[in-house]
């Protein structure tokens, strides 16, 4: 049961592994352990780097992973590090200090078109073709905060085994792409359109601004429309009518639990949540707040399917963003995600359909309109007309 106290001792939990169809996959929800393994990860790499991150930021932790960046292509490895200048608020001389000790530095969308604002949301770190570190979190102290700081409550994957090959194959299409200063955008549309998840248990699936569904929506999509159980830990979440359709399907069988976001940096996403919160509560989904701290987490898990990565459920990150999400069919993963859920939803409000009414007035319904129309018609209307048929 939540409680006041419940929620005011909240500690985010210890890492915790899963191996599945020949990957191993660590579960990093902890702040700290995060930039503990994302450090060590690039101190041990003996031959290369391939990074990628949509924010890195000039701060303490930003400067002590670029360091280590930095060290790592002084002692001789081949560093790649690539981010994207939309989301990066630190200056490219920042990174200076990576491509003195002869390391490689670019960015993603460079140049100032129509084409700036498609923003490259993904973040990964790849050593030596083997080992890889995925999730939502960007480098920068806020992502590295423990709950008592309110920083951002996320999550950091760390794996091996056959989830590298395929990242490695689209972080060398995204480096190309972005170092060829003739290249246009409707050719990273095309990556992404073209890209193949395949058809294992384990799959990555990508999103970006393609006029078709791209191939993360249409798995998100096709497993919804099977589905039996739905459990949702999301930032943002505002997605397209057609996904909602399918969440109140499941949910008239009591099987669906979203965790929410209580906090924010951004509180039109909140309010663009809450807008839906009624329609949802009376086909019978379990929805909840999340109180401890901000909410930055993307997973969902689709019967005996979970998905992580970089993406949100609204209409950006499912039609605008390159995303990237894992998809993993393993029965034994779900269950464990579901557990670790569970202790998320312990340090949450519960949303009952009363609660929402209470909290329901003229002016709130105002805000959340408001934040409805600012995050998934105005934001996503305008990106998408500026890059039409680019």
């Amino acid at each position: 049961m939540t409680t006041p106290d419940t929620i005011s001792d909240y500690q985010d939990p210890p890492p915790f592994s899963v191996e599945t169809d020949d990957v191993s996959l660590t579960f990093l929800p902890c702040g700290q352990d995060r930039l503990d393994a994302l450090l060590d990860m690039i101190a041990s790499a003996q031959s290369s780097l391939d990074i990628f991150y949509y924010m890195f930021q000039d701060d303490a932790c930003g400067t002590k992973v670029r360091d280590a960046i930095a060290d790592a292509a002084q002692r001789g490895v081949k560093v790649r590090l690539l981010v994207d200048r939309f989301g990066t608020d630190a200056e490219n001389s920042f990174f200076d200090p990576v491509t003195e000790a002869g390391g490689a530095f670019t960015v993603f969308s460079a140049k100032w078109s129509r084409r700036y604002f498609i923003r490259n949301h993904q973040k990964m770190t790849i050593a030596d073709e083997q080992r890889a570190m995925v999730g939502g979190f960007n480098i920068s102290n806020h992502y590295f905060a423990p709950p008592a700081e309110n920083g951002w409550n996320d999550m950091g994957v760390s794996m091996t085994g056959a989830t590298i090959a395929p990242l490695l194959d689209w972080y060398e299409k995204l480096w190309d792409w972005a170092r060829d200063d003739t290249t246009q955008f409707r050719a990273i549309r095309k990556l992404v359109k073209n890209w193949t998840p395949g058809n294992g248990r384990v799959q990555l699936t990508l999103g970006g601004p393609t006029r078709a569904a791209s191939n993360w929506a249409r798995g998100v999509k096709r497993d919804l429309a099977q589905a039996e159980k739905l459990d949702v830990v999301m930032a943002y979440f505002s997605p397209p009518r057609s996904f909602r359709r399918h969440i109140r399907r499941i949910a008239k069988r009591g099987a669906v639990r979203l965790i929410m976001a209580g906090k924010s940096d951004n509180g039109a996403t909140i309010g663009a949540s809450r807008a839906l919160y009624g329609g949802m509560l009376r086909k019978g989904a379990q929805i909840y707040e999340f109180q401890p701290s901000k909410l930055h987490m993307k997973l969902l898990v689709i019967d005996d399917v979970t998905y992580f990565g970089s993406a949100n459920f609204d209409h950006r990150s499912i039609r605008l963003n390159l995303e990237m999400m894992f998809r993993i069919d393993d029965a034994g993963l779900a269950a464990r995600i579901r557990e670790f859920i569970d202790g998320l939803q312990d340090a949450s409000v519960h949303v009952t359909y009363d609660l929402h009414r209470q909290r329901s007035n003229v002016w709130t319904q105002l805000q959340w309109r408001m934040g409805w129309f600012l995050v998934s018609t105005l934001d996503y209307t305008v990106t998408r007309r500026l890059n039409a048929g680019n």
